[in-house]
């Protein structure tokens, strides 16, 4: 496929206007194996990340299907974001996907596998329940030009808003304004937790202050929810080492934490994972906007982006 096809679908809208970034789009400059065990199933998976061609996007490929990392094929799930195709799951995908998009990995093969051959589920490793992991093996591999199946590199396009966007749940919201550069702003609001209350977290950072900001913070739970999460069939992979536990009475029970708003950055971490999920053709996916969120989630990121492509 040569870039005048993968190109398109991408057609501007009074919501939304496609735009040069100045940049060729990018993939990786090698292969990335990574094994760990994984948070909900507690189960064990490989993921291995091949170089993907300009114009193709991201993409997994489980038991020999490929499934896009699209919002096309996103489906709501408790507590993660899951790909589902023909009956084929991939769950937890946003700190991966968060890592590739804001690293600039435009383009690539996500090849995953567990250890039973017949499941038709498979999950993303957890490893220690940030983006640190994914960020660090993408550095040590390094990113090259992508170029398409016909040797032609492609100009990197972003979406910029048009005009506001709002999406809500009750009490919850996410909303999106037009603005020149990219900005997150993220609120959470604990407060029969007074270790983590209410806190607002606000940054610039999208490419170059990704890894010290925003990658390192990792997945936090409530204490007195773990066991009400376990008999859902959750967390049977969760641990001290691979997310933050705080108590409503007795606060932090696995300090230090990486930063005082550790939570709210983490969420931060999420909807970048999320919201790319309307790239589409090698282009970034995050709007070039500002993004505000009010005590977020997976599920009102994907209304987000739906909204945002126009599937609701």
């Amino acid at each position: 496929m040569c870039l005048s096809a993968a190109f398109s679908s991408l057609k501007s809208s009074n919501l939304i206007s496609w735009k040069k970034t100045g940049r060729l789009q990018q993939t990786l400059a090698g292969c990335i194996e990574l094994t760990g065990k994984t948070l909900h199933s507690g189960k064990v998976s490989t993921v291995k990340i091949w170089p993907g061609f300009a114009g193709e996007g991201r993409h997994f490929e489980f038991r020999s299907k490929l499934i896009p990392a699209s919002i096309d094929f996103a489906q709501e799930s408790p507590l993660c974001t899951t790909l589902c195709k023909d009956g084929y799951k991939i769950r937890t995908v946003e700190h991966l996907l968060s890592a590739l998009e804001a690293k600039g990995v435009d383009n690539c093969k996500i090849q995953i596998e567990g250890l039973d051959s017949e499941e038709s589920e498979v999950e993303v490793p957890i490893f220690d329940g940030s983006a640190s992991t994914w960020v660090e093996a993408i550095e040590q591999v390094g990113r090259k030009e992508s170029l398409d199946r016909c040797g032609n590199n492609a100009e990197k396009l972003a979406p910029y808003m048009n005009e506001p966007l709002h999406v809500s749940r009750n009490d919850s919201f996410i909303v999106a304004f037009p603005s020149p550069k990219v900005r997150i702003t993220c609120g959470i609001d604990f407060p029969k937790v007074p270790a983590i209350g209410c806190q607002w977290f606000s940054s610039a950072a999208f490419h170059d202050s990704y890894e010290k900001q925003i990658a390192c913070s990792r997945t936090f739970c409530i204490y007195e929810e773990v066991e009400h999460m376990c008999s859902a069939g959750l967390i049977k992979g969760g641990s001290l080492d691979n997310a933050i536990v705080c108590s409503a009475s007795k606060g932090w029970l696995n300090p230090p934490l990486h930063f005082r708003d550790e939570p709210c950055r983490h969420k931060v971490l999420d909807i970048i994972g999320d919201l790319s999920l309307f790239a589409r053709s090698g282009s970034q996916g995050f709007p070039v906007a500002h993004v505000v969120s009010f005590k977020g989630g997976h599920a009102l990121n994907a209304d987000f982006v739906r909204r945002l492509s126009g599937i609701i």
